[in-house]
């Protein structure tokens, strides 16, 4: 009975002990060397022992809270200035204390996507060294030298806490070699502009749809189009729904940040996707923005390169056109507010290649965008010609447009190329096309009485017309069936 008696006592002092011990876990993403978003309330949280007083000091300021009943915890700090002065943050319980150390003030974005925005540093650098002068540097993994840029790699399998609160680091050596490229560039460009510190957290996965980035409940929807049609559920495309929000995206939730970089469409474009894919990329704007309890968080998105989707067709019947269709549904979400596009038809060496090269070049041009539409550089533009409107006179059209940023240009000096016009019968021809002004004239001999026009409209476009701020024109149809249906 004495034996009985001692060894409970000691699995209640044990029990005790633990509860008044227990540790701070906090999550992976928050750790030593990360940078925090400034002038933005910074939400810091993790667990702990149930109903365990928490307090976190950091930049002068002491939060504190009561854990709930399951030991979930969160403060929200004050909105802060950026600064280069590395920091530390102490969070306190009971018994128990995390110190993070070198910790950055600054701007904070995340990148997603398939391949293209997972594509490293590693296989970028290649690339530079053999561009012949197309950038700048030679190799920025051996170049890159400023500890004020901060990245964060999410992992699929390794997101789980970490006792050392490693996961961050600065953008130099090692720690870049597997960082995406994209991401890195359109930090080393913004850091370029702004002088703050900059945090990258890139969230990708080789050949993922855009389904598993998306909490599956929201795809449960039928999207209602402006004259009362309905689409079939966008559950009904399967794709494993929600696998990467689960593992990849939900564990960054609600870490502050200034916006999303998005790069992704190649998979479901091999699924001969159009308009329902607008409004997938619509559903996961929507749905992140939510999750973060933010509107308005900027969402700037990557139309994706010319590529051969019609060779070797798997009996969905990819043609030529399929392409320029999911380039018609991302421009599309366009409409949704706080959203910007890159047009990188340019960017390609062989249509064949599913990964172009020139990654800095999509890391720069994404930056133009979140410099112009995010912090307020107007006179920086960000856009190729976007078509506006047309005006038929006698056997010509005249196409007027957006973006035109100091004029219109041919990138060669010759005659525009992939134009096309049709008559009402919609049979359409190669066009001459011709710069007046800051319109585009286009025209036939084949077609008396033009009605409709495109740009671009193929997988293998790659057009010389540009503005003079040498970025693409967007490729577009005048026949558009879903522009004025889509909300």
């Amino acid at each position: 009975m004495k034996v009985i008696y001692l060894w409970m006592l000691a699995i209640s002092l044990f029990l005790s002990t633990n509860v008044l011990h227990a540790e701070i876990v906090l999550p992976k993403i928050i750790g030593n060397n990360m940078v925090l978003q400034c002038n933005k309330t910074v939400p810091i949280w993790g667990t702990a022992s149930p109903s365990e007083k928490i307090t976190v000091i950091f930049n002068n300021q002491h939060k504190q809270t009561i854990a709930d009943k399951t030991g979930h915890w969160m403060v929200k700090l004050s909105p802060m200035k950026a600064s280069f002065n590395p920091s530390k943050m102490i969070i306190k319980g009971n018994n128990d204390f995390v110190q993070l150390n070198n910790i950055l003030i600054g701007e904070v974005w995340i990148c997603s996507g398939q391949s293209n925005m997972e594509y490293s540093m590693r296989r970028s650098c290649k690339i530079q060294d053999k561009a012949k002068g197309k950038h700048p540097t030679e190799n920025d993994i051996l170049t890159a030298n400023n500890s004020y840029i901060r990245i964060f790699l999410v992992r699929r399998k390794y997101m789980a806490p970490d006792p050392n609160h490693q996961g961050w680091d600065s953008a130099m050596g090692r720690s870049l070699r597997p960082f995406s490229a994209v991401g890195y560039f359109f930090a080393k460009n913004l850091y370029e502009k702004l002088h703050v510190p900059i945090g990258m957290i890139s969230s990708a996965v080789p050949g993922s749809r855009i389904e598993p980035w998306i909490e599956a409940s929201k795809l449960n929807i039928s999207p209602k189009l402006k004259n009362g049609e309905k689409l079939d559920p966008l559950s009904e495309d399967k794709g494993n729904p929600g696998e990467f929000y689960t593992t990849m995206i939900q564990p960054l939730i609600p870490f502050s940040i200034r916006g999303f970089l998005w790069y992704q469409g190649e998979s479901n474009c091999f699924l001969n996707e159009s308009i329902r894919y607008a409004y997938k990329v619509q559903t996961l704007i929507t749905s992140w923005r939510h999750d973060w309890k933010d509107s308005k968080l900027p969402f700037y998105f990557v139309q994706i390169a010319p590529y051969i989707y019609s060779a070797g067709d798997d009996g969905r019947g990819r043609t030529v056109e399929t392409l320029p269709k999911l380039w018609e549904a991302q421009a599309l979400d366009l409409k949704v507010p706080h959203t910007g596009m890159v047009t990188i038809t340019d960017l390609v060496d062989h249509i064949t290649n599913l990964h172009p090269n020139y990654k800095w070049e999509v890391g720069r041009r994404l930056c133009l965008v979140a410099l112009n539409k995010t912090y307020g550089f107007k006179n920086i533009t960000c856009s190729g010609p976007t078509f506006k409107s047309l005006k038929i006179i006698n056997n010509t059209i005249d196409l007027s447009f957006n973006n035109v940023d100091g004029g219109l240009m041919s990138r060669d000096g010759k005659s525009l190329t992939w134009f096309s016009i049709a008559g009402a019968n919609k049979k359409f021809v190669p066009a001459f096309a011709t710069i007046k002004g800051n319109q585009v004239i286009v025209s036939s001999p084949q077609v008396k009485y033009p009605y409709f026009v495109r740009f671009g409209w193929n997988e293998a476009a790659q057009s010389n017309f540009i503005n003079k701020a040498g970025l693409p024109a967007v490729p577009f149809r005048s026949d558009n069936p879903w522009i004025k249906l889509f909300k």
